[in-house]
């Protein structure tokens, strides 16, 4: 009897618990068809009643946007136009100013100026906030218009007002142009380190890279001594360059992983056997602009272990966009998942802190005063026969990096690291060899 009373008990339970979702359901829904009903009649008494007339389309795609930039600062509406842009934007050509922005605390927040751009040849710098547009107020704009009001006809000049830490506020004008970006710049460092500038992850960059990797290694033959990535001020682009960038230099294991609220739509993705460089060392240089893919890649590189990371924190962009066409009336932008490296660890608000932290900075010489005499002043010192080539040979190396010091002693600290890592694998492997021979030695 008591067993008939308990099952009968929880079966009320169950069926008042149901009862309750479905009634705390319908008010939902109640709720939701209301809340339509009070957007519908505030479009309409603002139409009707608003200082200046306001077409249905304007009020409609602010509301979009409003619902959109609400949640975070990188969800928004695009219109047409603004949705064209993007897609020029990363196949690397578009007009502008060349700079990365977001949203911060009703600002403009410069997330990074993009190499050789009117905003770059300007001064402008990761972490500046833009608090006026042509003299007037940012705050009360979204991201979308706030960009539509730098943009404009090419030759034509925008002024911005601009806060800089630690310094007074200032305005800079900027002439608009066509902006053409070479994502991917190479050069040879101290006749012996490969230089890949990376400013934004756009198509096809990992054929451009390894293409200069095969092109210096043809060049250079066993004295290439390694590779400097730099992807500092890289505001972020393409996930799949992000992706195809790191397998370059990784022979196996996660890249990254992407994690969405609903676990099946959850991603991970895995590099593909075979380093192109064969192991040789990789430094990877990192500031506080460098966002988004630009981190994907660098803690990849970093929890393989296959690249020391130097320079300073990134920005700390760990989420995934996803760009949902609507048709005519452009596409929204919605944040779905955030970024993850293969250990584990969430970018978004955190970033990648580099293995050496080393500040921008400028080294000079010293003037040296002593009165101590070189064997070359001496009286009568007998000349050596290779001087004049060994001068000339020395003249031009410290030159070169007198030029390095003086313009970017981050990129001289990187260049320094992958010679002595370079110094250090040969170091081991002789040592491995000698070892091997003492043991065969000794065998016999």
């Amino acid at each position: 009897m008591l067993k008939k009373i308990i099952l009968f008990t929880l079966a009320f339970v169950i069926v008042a618990q149901s009862a309750d979702c479905a009634d705390k359901k319908k008010k939902q829904e109640h709720n939701t068809y209301e809340m339509l009903n009070l957007f519908g009649e505030v479009m309409e008494r603002t139409k009707a009643g608003y200082v200046e007339e306001v077409t249905d389309q304007a009020l409609i795609e602010q509301a979009l946007n409003g619902m959109l930039s609400s949640l975070d600062p990188h969800s928004s509406y695009m219109d047409a136009e603004s949705f064209h842009y993007m897609a020029e934007q990363t196949k690397g050509k578009f007009g502008g100013l060349g700079i990365e922005v977001t949203m911060e605390n009703g600002l403009v927040k410069v997330v990074s100026p993009i190499d050789d751009t009117p905003a770059f040849k300007a001064g402008m710098k990761a972490g500046d906030y833009i608090t006026h547009i042509d003299g007037g107020t940012v705050i009360g704009l979204n991201l979308n218009e706030a960009v539509s009001k730098m943009r404009g006809k090419i030759g034509t000049k925008v002024k911005l007002s601009v806060r800089r830490e630690g310094e007074k506020p200032f305005d800079v004008t900027i002439t608009r142009q066509e902006i053409k970006i070479q994502s991917v710049k190479t050069d040879i460092k101290n006749d012996d380190v490969l230089y890949i500038r990376i400013s934004s992850f756009s198509e096809e960059n990992d054929i451009a890279i390894k293409k200069a990797f095969e092109n210096a290694h043809k060049k250079l033959g066993d004295k290439l001594s390694g590779i400097v990535l730099d992807v500092r001020n890289n505001p972020g682009g393409l996930l799949d360059q992000a992706v195809a960038i790191s397998d370059l230099f990784l022979s196996e294991g996660e890249i990254v992983s992407t994690r969405s609220r609903n676990e099946q739509d959850n991603v991970k993705y895995s590099a593909h056997s075979g380093d192109i460089t064969n192991g040789l060392p990789i430094v990877v240089m990192i500031n506080e602009g460098s966002a988004s893919a630009s981190e994907i890649v660098a803690g990849a590189l970093q929890d393989h272990h296959r690249a020391i990371i130097l320079g300073q924190k990134s920005f700390g962009k760990g989420s995934v966009q996803t760009v949902i066409p609507l048709g005519d009336f452009g596409a929204m932008r919605l944040t779905t998942a955030r970024y993850y490296t293969p250990s584990g660890r969430s970018i978004q608000a955190k970033g990648i802190e580099p293995d050496i932290e080393v500040l921008p900075a400028q080294v000079k010489p010293l003037e040296n005063y002593s009165l101590v005499l070189k064997e070359a002043e001496l009286s009568g010192a007998l000349k050596n026969e290779e001087e004049n080539a060994a001068k000339n040979d020395a003249k031009n190396k410290a030159g070169d990096k007198k030029k390095d010091d003086v313009s970017d002693y981050q990129l001289t600290r990187a260049i320094d690291l992958v010679h002595a890592l370079k110094l250090y694998q040969s170091n081991l492997m002789t040592g491995g060899l000698i070892d091997s021979a003492k043991a065969k030695e000794s065998k016999k």
